[in-house]
This record gives structure tokens, C-alpha cells and sequence, in this order.
């Protein structure tokens, strides 16, 4: 056969192969595909229905009564704010609203009866009901109802504001109650299901998928460790559970991102693990121990990892070592940078403080860091970490708290959640309601630049300027939020 003929055979050929895939490409679709597509739609909602069904009577609906004293109010405020530098240019000082920065009188108002809502989920058959602190705390009355109608009073166990965790219980037996997952073995991409109380609409299901884990920095507690879910959650689904398709709580939902005060897509629910061991402390003796070393530490940067002979991007550095705390005496240094712990890698400093949190104070842990970029294996006796205080942060804690903010290192995941631009100092990252913060109009985002005229760089700088000012002087900040830098003087509350 000549080249030529062989050449157009196999021209041919194709043709026809393509033809036949042409063909075949028109034809219906078959019947039991389409079936069998629609059959797995069918079984993934049955089966959501299954764990709706199983979990729900265990759910509950939580009302609170609480008395709350009314921030004073100032008896008029020009709506354009207080130093308005427009204003004061054009009008002079003395025009309302832009005479001078000092507080304003304020007129006290009496306490008043508020009334608040969220949910919870039974743990146990005899009552306990697991809920956020957020929830529950200081309420002077607490009301559970079921998904059948039924109510009772609930006292409070125990709360953790830390974590944002609380445990309370009711007079009842033989309780339908949720069973405990293992929130470690969650995988991003897993269908879960919050069921909760959103805007008081009891017992309301909604789907999604676990979309991260070890969220921290957020900003909603001081021990955090979210798992971030794109299941439907709003005010009110507080404290409700996060369910996998095995019925099991792998989470309790806690709070959610948002520029309009519903729902975005994006959720937080704390991990049960950490739950559950919070949870069984509180009902044993209504408060919580943590362990405590004694450090300061910061995450990782790549340049830091460098530079410390660390050859990836896990494991925090010990900034600063206090004397005669547990990590002194186990030889742990500044500069060391920690990579395990109790047997487990480091990721970051919000996992971190966790697991050592979570830890029996007087345990000895093995812990291994780098220093000089070499492999050093150390064994540390925890301490116990004082009630008052969030962190390693010494009587500075103590005073900021009793200023009502709690402030944490500038770093990059809080400088893109309040839109700062600054590379150094320490942002607010909470205020207390009614407290000297809150009523000087100081908002979570504010950056905080000096503490009695000295300028603040490090969260080192901002506890060593509050430590070294006098117990019951005012303590003068300056602070930039909204764009704008201002002083702030701030009288700590006994």
C-alpha cells in the first residue's frame, strides 16, 4: 500500500471515530444515571434529617434575666463628636461638641432588668447543659426550654470567661443528651450541622462545611482555637452545637464575622475537646486551673525563622522569660524557640497557650526548642496560672483589666481584621461594657502608641509603662482608632 493511500485510511479513520463520538454525545443521558444522582441527593438529605431528628430534643432554648447598671449619659453631645477639629477651627473651643477633651459631666442612671437569649445542648441525662459564657454570665435568672414546649430554671455551675465557656444544670432525669465527638479528627471540607435558637427562631437547622480549624486572634476570648464553618449561624444560634453526620458535637457555636450583624458566611464554634476538658473542671469545682510557664512568646515571621535556624514556619519564640516562673527553672531562655510540646508540634502562639492552658498544673511535660540551631530537650513542672490574670503578664494584667481593655501584639491577622496599617505596637482587642475604657468611647481596633507619655512598640512596653505607674493616678493613653490619634485618661476601677 502506498504512502499516500495509508495516509487517507487513517484520515478516514478518525473521522469516523469522531463521528461516532459525535453520535454518542447526543444520545439521552441514561435514565439510571440521572437516578442515581437524584438517589444521592435524596440519601445526603435523609441523613440530615436523621441527625436533626437525634439531636434536637436535646437542644435547648435559653432566655436570661440579668441587671445591668446604665452607662451615665451625657446630658448633650454634638452629633459630630467631641473635638471635632473642623469645628473648633471655625467656631472656636467654646462651640458645643469641640470644647476641650477632658470627659464630660455624666448623670447616673438607675439599673435596669435586661433580658437576653441563646442556646445550649444537654451533655448528660441528669441536666447538665454545655453553653457560652457570653450566654449565661452574671444572669440573675436562667430559663431552659425544649423543643416539645417543656421549661425549667437552670442554675449557673460554673463560667469561664476566658474561653467563653459555661456549664449549667436543671432539676431533671433521664434527659435526651448529645454525644461527644472528637473535634481533633474533624477534617476541613466535612459536613457539619449547627442547630440553635438564631433571633429566637427555636430549633433551627442549618448545613455547611468545615471551612478551617485552630482559628486564633479573633478577637472573641482569650483562649481561642475556633473551628470556622460556613453552616448558616446568627445571634441567638450562641452556645447551639456543631454536629458531624454521626450525630456526635464536634463544636459549640460561639460567633460569627460580620459587617451587618447577620450572617456572612463565616462562623466560629470552639472545638469540644477544649469544651469538654473546660467543661469538667467547672462541674467538679466551678471554676477553671490552668497551667502556666511563665513566658512571652511571638509567632514566627520567615526572616525569624531564619534567623534562628528554624527551616520552617512552626513553633513560637520565647521573647521573654520571667524570673522564678516554671520555664526559668527549666532552663528555658529568650531566644529559644519552642517546636514541641508534651509530645505534640508547635504551630503557633494562640495553639500554644492552649495546650498549656489545658494542662494540670504541678505535670511535668517534655518540651523541645531550638537554640543556636540545635535540638534542646527540656522538662518542665507546670505552675498553676493566677485566677486574675489572662496570661504571663504580671500586675499589668491585673490594672489593664481593672481599665476594662485587654490588648494584644499588633501582628498581621489583627492589622487586617481593623485596617491598620502600623507594623508595631498593641491593638485593643475588647472592652468591657460600663467600664473607663468603654465610657471614654475606646473600641476594639484602637491602637494604643504611649501609656504615660512612653511610647509602646512591644506588649513588653505596654506592661512595663502600666507596672511602673502609681495604683490609683489615672493612667494617660494615646491612642489611634478611626484614623485619628487622641489622649485618653482612664481612672482604674477597685
Amino acid at each position: 500500500m502506498t504512502q499516500d493511500k495509508k495516509s487517507i485510511l487513517k484520515n478516514r479513520n478518525k473521522r469516523l471515530y469522531f463521528a461516532v463520538i459525535v453520535l454518542l454525545s447526543m444520545l439521552p443521558f441514561p435514565a439510571f444515571a440521572q437516578n442515581h444522582g437524584v438517589e444521592n441527593l435524596r440519601q445526603t438529605g435523609k441523613t440530615f434529617s436523621a441527625v436533626a431528628k437525634k439531636v434536637s430534643p436535646a437542644v435547648v432554648f435559653i432566655q436570661v434575666r440579668k441587671t445591668v447598671q446604665n452607662r451615665p449619659t451625657i446630658p448633650f453631645r454634638f452629633p459630630f463628636g467631641d473635638g471635632d477639629e473642623f469645628f473648633r477651627r471655625f467656631f472656636g473651643p467654646d462651640f458645643p461638641g469641640t470644647a476641650p477633651r477632658q470627659n464630660p459631666p455624666q448623670v447616673p442612671q438607675a439599673p435596669r432588668q435586661m433580658t437576653g437569649q441563646g442556646s445550649g445542648f444537654i451533655v448528660s441525662k441528669d441536666g447538665y447543659i454545655l453553653t457560652n459564657n457570653h450566654v449565661v454570665g452574671g444572669a440573675d435568672e436562667v430559663t431552659v426550654r425544649f423543643q416539645n414546649g417543656r421549661e425549667f430554671s437552670a442554675e449557673t455551675v460554673g463560667t469561664d470567661p476566658h474561653s467563653d465557656v459555661a456549664v449549667i444544670k436543671i432539676d431533671a432525669d433521664n434527659l435526651p443528651h448529645i454525644p461527644l465527638g472528637d473535634s481533633e479528627a474533624l477534617e476541613v471540607g466535612e459536613w457539619v450541622i449547627a442547630i440553635g435558637n438564631p433571633f429566637g427562631l427555636s430549633h433551627t437547622l442549618t448545613v455547611g462545611v468545615v471551612s478551617a480549624k485552630g482559628r486564633s486572634s479573633v478577637g472573641v476570648a482569650d483562649y481561642e482555637n475556633f473551628i470556622q464553618t460556613d453552616a448558616a449561624i446568627n445571634p441567638g444560634n450562641s452556645g447551639g452545637p456543631l454536629i458531624n453526620l454521626d450525630g456526635e458535637v464536634v463544636g459549640m457555636n460561639t460567633a460569627i464575622f460580620t459587617q451587618s450583624g447577620g450572617y456572612m458566611g463565616i462562623g466560629f464554634a470552639i472545638p469540644i475537646n477544649m469544651a469538654k476538658d473546660i467543661m469538667g473542671q467547672l462541674i467538679k469545682s466551678g471554676t477553671v486551673t490552668r497551667g502556666y510557664l511563665g513566658i512571652s512568646i511571638q509567632n514566627l515571621t520567615p526572616d525569624l525563622a531564619k534567623s534562628f535556624g528554624i527551616d520552617r514556619q512552626k513553633g513560637v519564640l520565647v521573647a521573654e522569660v520571667l524570673a522564678s516562673s516554671p520555664a526559668e527553672k527549666a532552663g528555658i531562655k529568650q531566644g529559644d524557640v519552642i517546636i514541641e510540646f508534651a509530645g505534640k508540634p508547635v504551630k503557633d502562639t494562640g495553639s500554644f497557650r492552649n495546650s498549656v492552658s489545658l494542662k494540670t498544673p504541678g505535670t511535668k511535660q517534655k518540651l523541645t526548642v531550638v537554640r543556636n540551631r540545635k535540638k534542646v530537650l527540656l522538662n518542665v513542672t507546670l505552675g498553676k496560672l493566677p485566677h486574675e490574670q489572662l496570661a504571663s503578664n504580671g500586675d499589668a494584667s491585673q490594672r489593664s483589666a481593672r481599665l476594662g481593655l485587654s490588648v494584644k501584639p499588633l501582628n498581621t491577622e489583627l492589622a487586617r481584621q481593623f485596617g491598620l496599617s502600623e507594623k508595631q505596637g498593641v491593638v485593643v482587642t475588647a472592652v468591657a461594657p460600663g467600664s473607663a475604657a468603654d465610657l471614654a468611647g475606646i473600641r476594639p481596633g484602637a491602637l494604643v502608641l504611649e501609656v504615660n507619655r512612653q511610647k509602646i512598640r512591644t506588649l513588653r512596653d505596654f506592661r512595663k509603662a502600666l507596672a511602673k505607674s502609681a495604683e490609683n493616678d489615672p493612667v494617660l493613653l494615646l491612642i489611634k482608632q478611626d484614623g485619628s490619634m487622641r489622649f485618653v485618661s482612664l481612672k482604674r476601677q477597685q
